[in-house]
């Protein structure tokens, strides 16, 4: 466990390394405070990239690399496609009662509990690889899947750190051949068709600003704000790999907090209720407004703001610049139960939220549902989370413009269908790593933003804030684990 001191030295370790070489790898230096260290794994030799155009009705091999819980429900929907045969699952929590559906299911199947084992063991065997597994093993499992040749579906959002995004986009560069997707399935739905037609038509256009709000408690706990050290230890779960666990993030005793989806809260594992839900509200205005990069991130409120986990409200500003004739745009996020965003006049009732999935954390119900309103120069929108569509209001508004619109084209395959789709080179993702990757990096930023409380300037181009030293270490986070620095090499 990391005390604060030794948290500050590695981070400065961390920001040496990435303002001596962008893009290379952190590493040479370990704290030797990590306990546990995992024992390297014998990398094995990239197996043979996918022919494209494979024969009508041949289904993908494919591994699945998390089954509980959210693995179980992404597991179905690949299940509803009939477009698979599986060959492996792992989990590092075999034994648990969240994992015991799916391998009833597949009694036959390979089983294991690390994935660089299954890799070893059994990475002939399949071509694609499917990741639901928390945050800070999404890296890991990318790098491994692309370095082997292996079509790779993770889910959001696509890793924890700035940093990593930047070895993922280029490590999907090189291998222009796989196919990639993040797992933020109403990229595949109504909204997506739907702002791209508006937009194509000048429905959508001079967008000067968004509000995005979850305030659902779907992703709230009711830890001490008042915390000044990490929960103490806890018996590990009879069977569970607690270790392999952590993937490249520094060992942590096990306690409960930590486990079935309760990593989400913590700095340390995941991205918080920005990271979860930012790609189910923003991913359309991200791409079709060509938004990248904000040059302002700043935190405007944090109640419970500490230094383990996120707070229990959050108002974080990110401001982008002009993008050729497209005008400057603020995005205002909210989240927490007590942080409900202003509404624009003539609002109506809340916007409904299509496809969202259940969670181990209790039903979805709050005063506004999870989703957006977007500004511009004539027109106002608001729209829910995931495929929800968007409307037009006040309603004076939608009446005058109904005869304008656009006829929007329906989706020729969901999220799931569209990635086998691209593994047999038939459809290409809609949410490859060189959109979704940048998308993830604007969550990574504001994260930083909200573990410091603070108002950051960026410079796009750069890839580094310009006022604070500090935010530039956490650009990249703390060194690997003993043993999960190889994953950091494979670009």
């Amino acid at each position: 466990m990391l005390n604060r001191r030794d948290f500050l030295k590695s981070m400065a370790v961390a920001s040496a390394g990435l303002a001596v070489a962008p893009g290379q790898i952190l590493g040479n230096e370990i704290p030797q405070n990590q306990k546990k260290p995992t024992k390297p794994t014998k990398p094995t030799k990239p197996t043979p990239p996918t022919k494209p155009d494979k024969p009508k009705g041949e289904k993908v091999k494919i591994a699945f690399v998390g089954i509980g819980n959210r693995g179980e429900q992404v597991i179905e929907e690949f299940e509803k496609t009939g477009m698979i045969d599986v060959v492996a699952l792992c989990d590092v929590d075999l034994d648990g009662p969240q994992c015991q559906k799916v391998l009833a299911r597949y009694p036959n199947v390979k089983k294991f509990k690390d994935f660089r084992e299954m890799f070893d063991k059994c990475g002939k065997d399949f071509e694609a690889v499917v990741g639901a597994i928390p945050d800070h093993s999404h890296f890991p499992l990318v790098m491994l899947a692309l370095n082997q040749g292996k079509h790779i579906y993770i889910e959001k959002p696509l890793c924890r750190t700035f940093h990593e995004a930047e070895l993922i986009m280029q490590a999907a560069r090189k291998h222009p051949e796989l196919a990639t997707q993040m797992g933020n399935q109403g990229h595949s739905e109504g909204n997506y068709f739907q702002f791209k037609a508006w937009k194509d038509a000048g429905i959508i256009k001079d967008v000067t600003a968004v509000t995005a709000h979850m305030n659902s408690p779907r992703r709230w706990h009711n830890y001490d704000a008042n915390i000044y050290r990490l929960p103490q230890e806890e018996a590990i779960p009879a069977g569970m790999d607690w270790d392999a666990w952590h993937g490249v993030v520094p060992y942590h005793e096990y306690n409960a907090k930590y486990h079935q989806g309760n990593w989400r809260c913590w700095y340390d594992f995941g991205m918080g209720a920005l990271g979860d839900w930012g790609a189910h509200l923003l991913d359309t205005v991200h791409q079709f407004l060509n938004l990248g990069l904000p040059y302002e991130i700043n935190m405007l409120y944090a109640n419970g703001h500490n230094d383990y986990f996120y707070p229990f409200s959050s108002t974080i500003l990110f401001r982008f610049a002009q993008r050729g004739e497209m005008p400057p745009v603020d995005i205002t996020w909210y989240d927490g139960l007590d942080n409900l965003p202003p509404l624009p006049e003539g609002y109506g009732g809340d916007a409904k939220t299509a496809n969202v999935p259940t969670t181990n954390q209790g039903a979805q119900t709050t005063k506004l549902n999870p989703g957006k309103e977007i500004y511009t120069k004539t027109l106002t929108f608001k729209g829910g989370s995931h495929g929800s569509t968007l409307s037009i209001i006040p309603s004076e508004a939608a009446k005058e413009m109904e005869g304008k619109l656009p006829e929007v084209p329906k989706s020729p395959s969901n999220h799931f269908e569209n990635f086998l789709l691209a593994c047999q080179g038939k459809e290409k993702t809609r949410s490859p790593f060189e959109i979704s990757g940048v998308l993830s990096q604007v969550f990574c930023l504001g994260v930083i933003a909200q573990r410091l409380n603070t108002q950051l300037f960026f410079d796009p181009r750069m890839k580094q804030f310009t006022n604070n030293d500090f935010a530039n270490s956490m650009l990249a986070g703390l060194p690997p684990r003993k043993g999960w620095e190889e994953f950091y090499k494979m670009v």
